[in-house]
This record gives C-alpha cells, structure tokens and sequence, in this order.
C-alpha cells in the first residue's frame, strides 16, 4: 500500500479521534482542526484522482450542512465548534453517507446526553472534581461535548465513503 494511501485510510479518523477528545477535554473544537479536515480531504480526493464532479458535489453537502448548522447555531441549539465539525465531516462523507452519520451521531449524541444528565444528578466525588475537565463535565450549567459522538459516528461510517473507497480498490 502506498504512503498516499494509508494516509488516506487514517488521516480522517486520526483527526475525527482528535476532535472528540478535544471536546471532550476542552468543550472545544479548533477551527485549526476544522480546516485540517477541509484541506486533507481536497489534497486527498485529488491525490486519488476523485473526479471534480464528486468533489463538487462534495463541498456541495458541506456547504449546505454548515448552513444548517448556523441556523442551529444561531438558535442555541448546537455549538459553533460541532457545526463546523459537521460540516467538515459531511465534506468527506458526501450525500450517499451522511444520512447514516446523522443518523449515529443523533442515536450516540442522545445516549451521551442521557448519561451525562443522569451522571450530573449525583454529587461528584471530592476526588474526581480536582480534575478539571471531570468537574467541568459534571456541571450542569456546562452543555454536552457533542463532537464525540460526531467524531464516533464518522469514524463508524467513512468505510462506506467514496474516498475510501477509492482508495482501497
């Protein structure tokens, strides 16, 4: 397998792994990350020779999900870290994939929330709430790192998406 290759193979999940545990850690999603995503997926898709017209459509369904996301956004609804995460993933998944991403974040997202919101009815042990990132978790005024259940779900689907595999025919 070539270099080029298995670079496509984990650059996507390396980076999805990284955004989840940065939200998880931090409640924070850097636009850095976002734009490795953008600008790995480009290089990529033209690396392994994804026709113009799939990358089009591609940036298409990235472009009309970070929409969506704003308005989400705007609303209070999501945080601006998870709707440029999803857009980012959307720009590799495309339309024939994103259905069952939305469909495991939204299933993954709801089992995070059910927890923490049974986990923050009980006091957090004095030993655990000098952990800062445990104690911030714990708060209930804190919202809900969604990019790790974002980050599950695109890693549990990009086997199904075109560039992987175009990569691995």
């Amino acid at each position: 397998m070539s270099p080029i290759s298995l670079l496509a193979l984990v650059i996507f999940p390396l980076l999805m792994a990284f955004a989840g545990f940065s939200d998880l850690f931090t409640m924070r999603i850097s636009n850095k990350l976002v734009l490795a995503l953008v600008v790995a997926f480009i290089v990529l898709a033209v690396v392994v020779g994804l026709p113009l017209e799939v990358i089009g459509m591609h940036l298409a369904v990235a472009a009309g999900v970070l929409a969506v996301a704003l308005v989400f956004f705007s609303l209070g609804w999501i945080g601006g870290g998870d709707g440029k995460l999803i857009a980012a993933t959307a720009l590799w998944l495309g339309l024939g994939v994103l259905l069952p991403y939305l469909i495991y974040a939204s299933l993954l997202g709801g089992a995070l929330t059910l927890i923490l919101l049974a986990a923050r009815r009980y006091p957090l042990p004095e030993r655990l709430r000098s952990i800062r990132w445990i104690d911030r978790l714990h708060d209930a005024k804190t919202g809900v790192p969604y990019g790790i259940a974002l980050a599950i779900a695109g890693i549990l689907v990009y086997s199904d998406s075109v560039i992987f595999q175009k990569v691995v025919a």
